[in-house]
């Protein structure tokens, strides 16, 4: 299983490298992404049981300041699950004073047999080097209808030296069935590569400390 996935990871980054390099009609604000990754986490929490992941998506955003994308990765959070596919859309602009504002709309969908699919809509504010970002839950094949799980997060990056970024973050999940937690982390990236340490105070094993490395590259279509 390790194997494979770190061979495939390869695979994505050496066709990403090649696709850069050999593109000679781009399409402007089209682009794509591929990454491998020792752990998927997602809001604090394991989606692959602490094992290596490999994603990808593609993304377009016209001037106007609205984007559509996808983007998948491999997945086994629940009984049945192998991926993960989002589909989203969002707007997002700046004020006079800096102050940038959007909001959007993505799609959590896996396997039909896991029947765990869900969406979300999300309005952010940022200034500078800060943002915070609300999320709440429209629906979902596990039940629950709009307004009843709330993520609330906030981050920060900063450049520390030349390329090198160090971002901080901390999010509260508010369940409508309970079961709420925090998860916070900090990180560093440069070149591509992130090191991040993630942390929630969840009690058990998915409330473990995780360092995760990952590799990803961005590259225009």
């Amino acid at each position: 299983m390790t194997k494979s996935i770190t061979s495939l990871s390869i695979s994505m980054i050496l066709m990403a490298s090649a696709l850069t390099a050999t593109s000679a009609h781009a399409v402007e604000g089209l682009s794509a992404n591929a990454a491998a990754s020792s752990n998927y986490l997602w809001r604090g929490v394991t989606q692959t049981t602490n094992s290596a992941a490999v994603s990808g998506g593609i993304d377009y955003e016209n001037a106007s300041g609205f984007s559509v994308g996808t983007w998948t990765s491999n997945a086994d959070l629940a009984e049945n699950m192998t991926y993960e596919l989002d589909v989203y859309a969002a707007y997002a602009n700046e004020l006079d004073n800096g102050l940038g504002y959007s909001v959007g709309y993505i799609y959590y969908s896996y396997d039909n047999d896991a029947d765990v699919d869900f969406s979300e809509v999300n309005f952010s504010l940022s200034y500078d080097a800060y943002s915070i970002t609300y999320n709440t839950l429209v629906d979902s094949d596990g039940g629950g209808d709009l307004g009843d799980d709330t993520y609330i997060s906030a981050d920060a990056a900063f450049e520390v030296s030349e390329g090198l970024e160090l971002g901080l973050h901390i999010g509260s999940y508010d369940f409508d069935a309970g079961g709420d937690y925090v998860d916070y982390g900090v990180s560093l990236s440069k070149n591509g590569f992130t090191f991040a340490l993630s942390d929630t105070d969840i009690e058990g094993a998915d409330g473990d400390l995780n360092f995760v490395i990952s590799y990803s590259v961005d590259f225009d279509l």
